[in-house]
């Protein structure tokens, strides 16, 4: 079974990732925050279905405007991965250089945001029965409302990596109210479609241990390998299938009980209104040209832009490149601050 293989593939990363012994490697996101000065502070979230959620908030400078900025992460990584490199290179460090105020997102079933008010991680299995389903129609939209609420403010910047714009997409497409809370969405690796046929390798991330910056590298494996629900993946799997953008498709006969029809609805892309600057490149494994040219098309006029991105940038590669400042957050940045 291919998903079984990916966890085979995931179970390797996370031998490597507890035998690295490298900088920032084994930190938490406050413990880097702290590390290099930047004053933060902790924020827990409580879903309508009892997840507790945890933010981590990178404070603006006084006297500056705030602008806040609620950056997600993607598929078996978390917030730490927006800092892990450091401050020249980590976006949530750019970020917060440019006078944003940055709020960092854990979704639930990640280290940070393992809690809930009655299920146990350990020994409910019902605590894992979710997709990025949930994740898009309750947990993005309880961040949004909480950040919101906090800092007085009526909308807010996104920026999402991979999973991070699936969830966005879910949102809009389930709750389209929450255009009007959203200024931007900065997409880094949009997924809506993909077809990806190498899961089975660590090719899919497209690495090669002997020409790879080993630093960098370590960074991605330390704060990659985070635990996700089988079904999460699994809904993954069933858009490479079907080749549509759609709810979990629990089978034919609960299809007909929960949907009304034999085959799950897709999300409706049309729904959203928010302008979307989508990013992607040609040599990341996950998100091809016509992946990204598809969702495009389907956001219609919400499409702001759509950047293919020069230079080899792999999946990690949009946290973790050697070159991913000057190739992607420079531009990002000078795009956010138009909104």
């Amino acid at each position: 079974m291919v998903y079984q293989k990916v966890l085979n593939v995931c179970f390797f990363i996370h031998l490597f990732r507890v035998f690295a012994d490298k900088e920032n490697a084994h930190l938490t996101t406050p413990q880097i925050l702290n590390k290099y000065g930047y004053p933060n502070e902790i924020h827990h979230v409580t879903t309508s279905d009892g997840y507790i959620l945890t933010l981590h908030r990178i404070l603006p400078a006084k006297n500056t405007i705030r602008k806040p900025v609620l950056v997600l992460h993607g598929l078996f990584v978390k917030s730490s991965s927006f800092v892990s490199t450091g401050v020249k290179n980590g976006l949530g460090f750019l970020l917060a250089d440019e006078g944003y105020d940055v709020w960092l997102g854990n979704v639930r079933g990640t280290p940070s945001s393992r809690n809930h008010t009655t299920l146990h991680p350990n020994r409910d299995p019902k605590f894992w029965d979710f997709s990025w389903h949930e994740m898009g129609t309750i947990d993005l939209p309880a961040m949004v409302d909480y950040v919101l609420n906090v800092t007085h403010q009526a909308s807010l910047h996104y920026v999402g990596y991979s999973q991070g714009t699936t969830i966005f997409f879910v949102m809009m497409a389930t709750h389209p109210t929450y255009n009007a809370k959203i200024k931007v969405h900065m997409a880094m690796a949009p997924v809506a479609y993909f077809r990806l046929c190498n899961l089975i390798s660590m090719d899919i991330f497209g690495y090669k241990t002997n020409q790879e910056d080993s630093n960098r590298l370590t960074y991605f494996l330390t704060h990659f390998v985070v635990p996700v629900s089988r079904k999460q993946g699994h809904h993954y799997m069933q858009i490479i299938k079907s080749g549509y953008f759609r709810r979990y498709d629990f089978g034919r006969r609960k299809n007909e009980e929960v949907y009304g029809s034999s085959t799950p609805p897709s999300y409706n892309l049309s729904l959203v209104s928010t302008k979307c600057h989508l990013f992607y490149s040609r040599n990341d494994l996950l998100v091809s040209e016509v992946d990204a040219a598809r969702v495009c098309k389907e956001l219609g006029g919400a499409c702001a832009s759509s950047n293919l991105v020069n230079g080899t940038i792999k999946h990690p590669d949009w946290l973790i490149g050697n070159r991913i400042r000057e190739l992607v957050y420079s531009k990002l940045l000078n795009i956010m601050a138009d909104y």
